[in-house]
């Protein structure tokens, strides 16, 4: 019970004559009352009426064949507000489910969380009954909610290259760089003298034709491909090369040492004639540049320094790997590009901006992937995400919206599961309108409640068992005028 002011739930920041008023009912009476409410109706400062609010619910039903009837529902409003004129406003929610992915991920996979919710809202004038289905002419809302890094994800191989860059990032924040485990093959040495071998002798035009072809292949793979639209690109450089080699390999600070000094050698002896991408500020470009038109300056490979250049060169990587994949497209981020490419802000600020990146990636990935979202469509949600990210912080739960056709809608809900549905019945215009809402869920309308008594599932419960957990609920309402004098 709650009728204080100061009670935050209320949102009340000025003094008011009376505040509202909600009970939490147990839903344990004969119409399973699970709550009870009482808002002023106020003309200025003065409170002119109460209106009175009933909500009964009753569920769990065991399937999606219910018993109410719109007329019967539209009668009761008459004979309650003693009313003739109602309208109906109809509103349908379906949950898109990734079920038939399921098969492909192994069980290591399957234990992470899958964070993607993915619904697809309807809204409708005039409806003819109950659970009908939405029409031609209703407004259809898509919504995208989704944490990065989900096994399911056709970009997984991407998000795993980023939590490298993020772990390189906070290792130099905290002092403490989380390293990879050793894998098994090649240690990261090997793989950065083969690297260089393969430069000197494509230099030195020792390969054949054949054997030119075969070191484009080993590049290509080097590049960490991915099985999506997010292709590999096919103009890395030898920097770009060398951190697809070390991202997965390199097991320590040590290790990391000894690949950058080879690099360092591999210049001061003129072996390493490599190309490389202008506009960057890494370290490493740098010391190539320099070597490049003879100057000889050495680095020192100590403290947080080695841990930085790969930190900077992993970023130049990944940001063209982005703003290639998206102006590819095309997908409207060309007015945000200066944004996510700019140096000139620190590199933990550049590695947040690349975070936010990946998020939209993660989402027109999957809008393209698994929805099949057309062309339009996604340069309109893309442009939204960026421009979102301009101005906000990375927000993995916030939730985008898209508004689409309800052809395209409904061809998506024929792989979606109903997750509600409701009917609402008014009357009465300004402060005299009065609502009856009848509302068909999967969900408990009362987090307040037993779960032992609604006889919810466990969350670990598989989808299909979540068909017979739906929930009617009934919204009634009074009102009650003072006579002023």
């Amino acid at each position: 019970m709650s009728q204080n002011p100061n009670v935050d739930d209320l949102k009340i920041s000025h003094p008011v004559p009376l505040p509202p008023l909600w009970v939490r009912c147990d839903g344990t009476d004969h119409r399973q009352t699970i709550w009870l409410g009482a808002e002023p109706l106020s003309t200025g400062s003065h409170v002119t009426g109460i209106t009175l609010h009933t909500v009964i619910s009753s569920g769990p039903l065991p399937n999606k064949n219910c018993s109410a009837d719109l007329k019967e529902l539209k009668e009761s409003h008459r004979r309650r507000h003693g009313c003739s004129g109602l309208r109906t406003k109809g509103f349908a929610s379906y949950k898109f489910f990734e079920g038939t992915l399921l098969d492909s991920c192994s069980l290591e996979d399957t234990s992470a969380p899958l964070e993607r919710n993915i619904n697809v809202e309807f809204a409708w004038n005039d409806v003819t009954k109950i659970l009908q289905l939405p029409p031609p002419t209703c407004a259809v809302t898509l919504k995208l909610q989704m944490a990065c890094g989900a096994p399911l994800s056709s970009v997984y191989e991407v998000s795993r290259e980023l939590q490298s860059l993020l772990a390189l990032a906070r290792g130099l924040k905290t002092g403490v760089t989380e390293w990879r485990k050793p894998s098994g093959g090649k240690s990261a040495v090997e793989l950065v003298q083969k690297l260089l071998k393969g430069l000197k002798d494509e230099a030195n035009e020792l390969m054949t034709p054949n054997n030119n072809e075969s070191l484009r292949n080993d590049t290509a793979t080097v590049s960490c491909s991915i099985k999506t639209g997010f292709s590999s690109r096919e103009d890395l450089d030898f920097v770009e090369q060398l951190w697809c080699e070390l991202w997965k390999s390199v097991t320590s600070y040590e290790e990391l040492v000894k690949c950058f000094k080879l690099i360092l050698e591999g210049l001061h002896c003129g072996e390493l004639q490599a190309s490389i991408h202008k506009g960057s500020n890494a370290l490493l470009r740098k010391l190539i540049e320099d070597y490049h038109r003879g100057c000889t300056e050495t680095v020192s490979l100590s403290g947080d320094t080695p841990i930085q250049m790969l930190l900077e060169i992993g970023l130049d990587k990944m940001k063209r790997d982005y703003v290639d994949y998206f102006i590819g497209k095309p997908l409207a981020i060309f007015h945000y590009k200066d944004y996510f490419m700019s140096t000139s802000v620190d590199l933990q600020e550049q590695v947040r901006r690349v975070q936010k990146l990946h998020h939209v990636l993660e989402i027109a990935d999957t809008c393209m992937d698994l929805l099949k979202l057309d062309h339009l469509n996604l340069v309109v949600l893309t442009q939204s995400c960026v421009k979102y990210y301009k101005e906000n912080p990375l927000n993995e739960m916030h939730v985008f919206k898209l508004p689409v056709k309800p052809s395209f809608a409904t061809d998506l809900c024929r792989n979606a599961n109903l997750e509600l549905w409701r009917v609402e019945i008014s009357s009465g215009r300004g402060q005299k309108e009065v609502k009856t809402i009848w509302q068909f869920s999967s969900d408990s309308p009362a987090e307040h409640l037993d779960r032992s008594r609604t006889g919810l599932l466990d969350s670990t419960e598989v989808c299909d068992d979540l068909e017979g957990t739906h929930f009617a609920t009934l919204a009634e309402c009074n009102q009650v005028h003072f006579f002023s004098h």
